[in-house]
């Protein structure tokens, strides 16, 4: 399996790497320093450079000003983000612009994704459902009408639902049908209830009470949700890898040059083994990450559907950033708990992860499912 990025990806990568270069961590607020949320929106200033940079249409097609990317290039962007922990709603939007691409109608993409690549339109989406816990299709109905569409139910946690422009959301028709609604959070009928992440960003509980919506705003082809769903969960794998990548590099760092007995950290056995084992699982996050986003390139084709490779990636990302963060708490001593020290919002970030994914044996029993029902050809 050869996976060499092309010249294109790379680019993408060499850019974002530039971008988050200057995002320093120390700099992210810490939800352990503040009350309520860190930041009343997200960083409009890095946003704005993402757009210069030409990063945020990188899954759009040319004539809506982009570079017409797969989900590749996509997660190599967001690794570098996750390292940087940079507080801007990329994920959402990307995965939202790559649906809309894929979904919407004409007249709807024309008028959606060229302000999304020039950064003058934010997206953002909602996928946690009712309680986090739920299917998120039923957190909300979608009923038809003479003239249009009704939304009613409610979503939980949706990031920057606030500050962003437009929710693309899921909900459930009357006849079981899953569609996806595209819907600004101003709009009759919505009303907010802020929440915070266990990171400190804002996120809402949005309420959706008899909420009108235009045919184009909502995209029944049944495979919608599925795009979406891949896409963010793949995307947060990646930002799970970048995050492990740089906590696990800052933790090296540190036990190499923090000395006891005389001897630096990293030159104790016990040290060496537990890195090592740390480092086994930065790179099977990686090698199930980019397996998982292969799957959702076009033309891609495994024996089992790329949920099934999406399901390995999410046990990885979820458990392996867990062990990469509590390794370096405990390597670092005083300096794991010290709320000024990076590690820290590290810690708060890589938690937020770990409990987007969801646990490891949900997704065991997903996969388990996917192979029973699997026929060898």
């Amino acid at each position: 399996m050869d996976f060499t990025f092309t010249e294109e990806q790379q680019a993408a990568a060499e850019a974002a790497h530039t971008v988050f270069a200057a995002v320093a961590p120390d700099t992210v607020p810490s939800p352990a320093l503040t009350h309520g949320p860190v930041a009343d929106d997200f960083d409009r200033t890095l946003w704005r450079t993402l757009a210069r940079a030409d990063l945020l249409g990188l899954p759009l097609a040319p004539e809506h000003g982009g570079a017409g990317l797969d989900p590749l290039a996509l997660c190599l962007v967001l690794r570098a983000a996750g390292a940087a922990l940079a507080r801007v709603p990329l994920l959402e939007t990307y995965a939202a612009a790559h649906t809309l691409q894929q979904h919407a109608t004409d007249a709807l993409r024309a008028a959606i994704l060229p302000r999304v690549a020039t950064g003058d339109l934010v997206l953002t989406t909602a996928s946690a459902g009712r309680t986090g816990h739920d299917p998120a299709p039923l957190a909300a109905t979608a009923r038809r009408g003479d003239t249009g569409w009704t939304l009613d139910g409610t979503h939980t946690a949706v990031p920057w639902a606030a500050t962003a422009d437009r929710v693309l959301l899921p909900a459930r028709t009357p006849d079981g049908q899953t569609v996806l609604a595209l819907v600004p959070p101003t709009r009759t009928g919505v009303t907010l209830a802020d929440q915070t992440s266990t990171t400190g960003e804002r996120h809402a509980e949005l309420h959706l009470d008899a909420v009108p919506a235009e045919s184009p705003e909502i995209l029944t082809d049944p495979a919608a949700w599925d795009t979406l769903r891949n896409l963010l969960t793949t995307g947060t794998c990646a930002l799970a890898l970048g995050l492990g990548d740089r906590v696990l590099t800052m933790t090296s760092d540190y036990t190499g040059t923090r000395e006891q007995f005389g001897r630096p950290l990293a030159t104790f056995q016990a040290v060496a083994v537990q890195t090592a084992d740390r480092y086994i699982d930065l790179r099977a996050m990686e090698t199930t990450l980019w397996q998982a986003a292969w799957r959702l390139t076009p033309g891609a084709a495994g024996p089992l559907p790329p949920e099934a490779d999406i399901a390995v990636a999410k046990i990885w990302a979820s458990e392996g950033v867990r062990r990469i963060v509590q390794t370096a708490q405990h390597l670092h001593g005083g300096f794991g708990a010290d709320t000024d020290y990076p590690l820290h919002r590290y810690h708060a970030w890589a938690k937020q992860l770990e409990l987007s994914l969801g646990p490891a044996a949900a997704h065991e029993e997903a996969l388990g499912d996917l192979l029973a029902a699997h026929t060898p050809s």
